[in-house]
């Protein structure tokens, strides 16, 4: 079938694409920012349309059989008019253009009681497709666990950093989560199904999320963690504690804690006789995870979905002539490392491996941008070795990769500005290498001048000691090969 996939570069999105392309379906992918498929390795074998749920799909529904829609304003304060408004916008482009089905993939919610903002705004968006010309599968999950969810990733790190767990009372709530590869089969599947329902899929477990992180600790290996109940440790609270303690920014933590308030198990299992299979436990959903996590497999992160508010322009050819103040830091080092060599390190930085001068520096301004609502530092990496156009990289996103040559980084950190931070590998004149570093920074009003003025005395430092290990680290290896 010819079928529209909508949040492609998303963590779900970027992995149904592959498996739909291995059922032998033609897959189009409608994408705010082109550029950020061009490093996946199936790029070359769907067709890419620029676009957006809000505008005008007709180009992007064009002999478009089926519809995958996952995407949703979560960051937003608006998200749930946001989300309807694109819902039916989809809706009503897929009726003009004779789409046969729409798979969508909501929240598990309970009937009968108030929903938080976000299973309410997943429940409405589903209804809207119910309601619409085009008959629409309606997947219903809870907690989904894979590498690189942010549903795991927050487990994970609550789970691993804390040996004594500070529990609310919404961690005794039942939840039955699925892991990922069985929400994307199903995803897969529907893309046949006939039917215009609601299915509700899950895992064969039921459990409390507090049972969650103890059998996590027990398949992770982690000593027995200790429970201290705090019953009134609200969802807001508790978002400001996992901003704290993992990955997840506050904006994503909050709405998944909400959701987790009620109780979510499935209450009908019809999907399991329309597409037969055997469903992963959640210990094993655990071990897949972690295992891909430590073998750096890990497909799409949550991470991978561009940041809302965080500037998205890439930088100007010339940043000089593009209108305002700019202010730069260039910095250049001879090494005799290869080219080959100091790519590597230089593709390699960030994540687990840190930025190569001033640690805490680096971790100072990491948690004060968490303290202001930003993705602070430590969303990582997806890949220790290689990076893609795109991805997230810490509290920057990867703008421009040229293989041994480019690595150009847009801030996503909270600044009163636009900033990048480019790292170049040329080949030196009498052989070894060249490190090129630049960082650019367009204020925005006085604030922006001021925020330069006080980050400014520190550049030496910083960036001068980043400059200077990096090209050390190349060296070493080198000399280290030699020996």
């Amino acid at each position: 079938m010819r079928c529209l996939v909508t949040g492609a570069t998303g963590y779900l999105g970027g992995r149904l694409v592959p498996r739909l392309l291995a059922e032998g379906h033609q897959v189009r992918c409608l994408v705010r920012s082109p550029e950020k498929l061009r490093d996946v390795p199936w790029a070359t074998d769907v067709e890419i349309v620029r676009g957006d749920v809000l505008d005008d799909l007709g180009e992007a529904m064009r002999d478009v059989e089926v519809v995958h829609y996952l995407v949703h304003s979560l960051h937003s304060k608006d998200f749930a008019d946001a989300d309807r408004e694109a819902a039916e916008n989809t809706a009503r482009a897929a009726a003009r253009a004779g789409v046969r089905r729409i798979v969508y993939l909501g929240g598990l919610h309970p009937e009968g009681v108030p929903l938080s903002p976000h299973l309410a705004s997943r429940k409405e968006v589903g209804e809207v497709f119910l309601r619409s010309p085009v008959p629409a599968v309606v997947l219903q999950a809870a907690v989904i666990i894979g590498s690189g969810s942010a549903s795991f990733e927050m487990l994970r790190y609550l789970t691993e950093r804390l040996p004594v767990m500070v529990t609310p009372r919404w961690v005794h709530n039942r939840i039955q989560p699925i892991a990922v590869r069985d929400v994307l089969r199903y995803l897969v599947g529907a893309t046949s199904l006939d039917a215009n329902r609601t299915f509700d899929v899950g895992g064969p477990d039921v459990l409390t999320y507090l049972e969650m992180m103890l059998r996590y600790a027990r398949v992770a290996g982690l000593p027995k963690r200790r429970v201290l109940p705090v019953p009134v440790l609200t969802p807001g609270l508790s978002s400001h504690w996992v901003n704290l303690v993992t990955p997840v920014p506050r904006s994503i933590a909050k709405p998944l804690i909400e959701s987790l308030v009620h109780e979510v198990v499935c209450r009908e299992h019809d999907i399991r006789e329309l597409l037969p299979g055997e469903n992963v436990g959640y210990d094993k959903a655990v071990e897949l995870a972690l295992t891909k996590s430590r073998d750096a497999d890990v497909e799409t992160r949550w991470s991978g979905a561009s940041t809302p508010g965080a500037p998205s322009e890439p930088l100007p050819t010339d940043p000089d002539w593009s209108g305002g103040s700019v202010y730069t830091d260039e910095r250049e080092r001879r090494t005799e490392a290869t080219p080959e060599r100091l790519w590597e390190v230089v593709e390699g930085i960030g994540g687990e491996r840190g930025w190569y001068s001033f640690p805490l520096a680096w971790a100072i301004r990491g948690w004060l941008d968490r303290l202001v609502g930003g993705v602070g530092l430590r969303r990582g990496r997806r890949d220790p070795h290689r990076l893609h156009v795109g991805e997230a990289l810490d509290f920057w996103r990867v703008e421009e990769v040229e293989r041994g040559r480019l690595l150009r980084l847009r801030a996503e950190m909270k600044v009163p500005g636009k900033a990048w931070l480019e790292l170049r590998v040329a080949e030196g004149e009498r052989g070894g290498s060249t490190y090129r570093q630049r960082a650019v920074f367009v204020p925005k009003g006085l604030a922006g001048h001021l925020y330069w003025a006080v980050v400014w005395p520190f550049h030496g430092v910083v960036f001068g000691g980043t400059v200077r290990n990096i090209a050390n680290e190349a060296e070493l290896h080198k000399n280290f090969r030699k020996s």
